[in-house]
């Protein structure tokens, strides 16, 4: 039941990177640039993190705590701020569907990847025969998409 409710949360933010998408695409028109839009997304998505952390834990990160903390553990946050900045310029010139499309199997793949080999420290799960003609597929998938016109 638990894998259930994990794979529904995990489809519902999913569903939600593509309306991202629009919705800082058409902030960064009204502001006459994307990285403006970004700024701005950021600044929400702080104030969002620094609420749920507080009700759900009574507390902010503890600065002592992050000592621990390797330099690469604190790139999530240049990545994130480079797909947000990329998809924002993306989606109106390449499309919504095309840019998420071509993000998404990278991160199918990536994903693999990272499990196949256990890399960043991540628990190792082998890349099956039938996971591989997965990937085939959704591959195939994505160049008869770009077909389609």
């Amino acid at each position: 039941m638990l894998y259930i409710r994990y794979a529904l949360w995990a489809g519902a933010v999913g569903a939600l990177i593509p309306v991202m998408a629009v919705l800082n695409a058409r902030l960064g028109r009204v502001l006459a640039a994307p990285n403006h839009a970004a700024v701005i997304l950021f600044a929400v998505a702080l104030a969002t993190a620094v609420l749920v952390s507080l009700l759900s834990t009574g507390r902010l990160p503890s600065i002592t705590a992050l000592r621990g903390a390797q330099w690469a553990d604190f790139a999530g946050g240049a990545i994130v701020a480079a797909y947000v900045l990329s998809i924002t310029f993306l989606a109106p010139r390449f499309g919504v569907g095309n840019a998420i499309l071509f993000a998404v199997c990278a991160q199918v793949i990536t994903s693999a990847l990272i499990d196949h080999f256990g890399l960043l420290g991540a628990q190792i799960r082998p890349v099956s025969s039938l996971r591989s003609a997965g990937l085939i597929v959704m591959l195939l998938g994505l160049s008869l998409s770009q077909y389609s016109r």
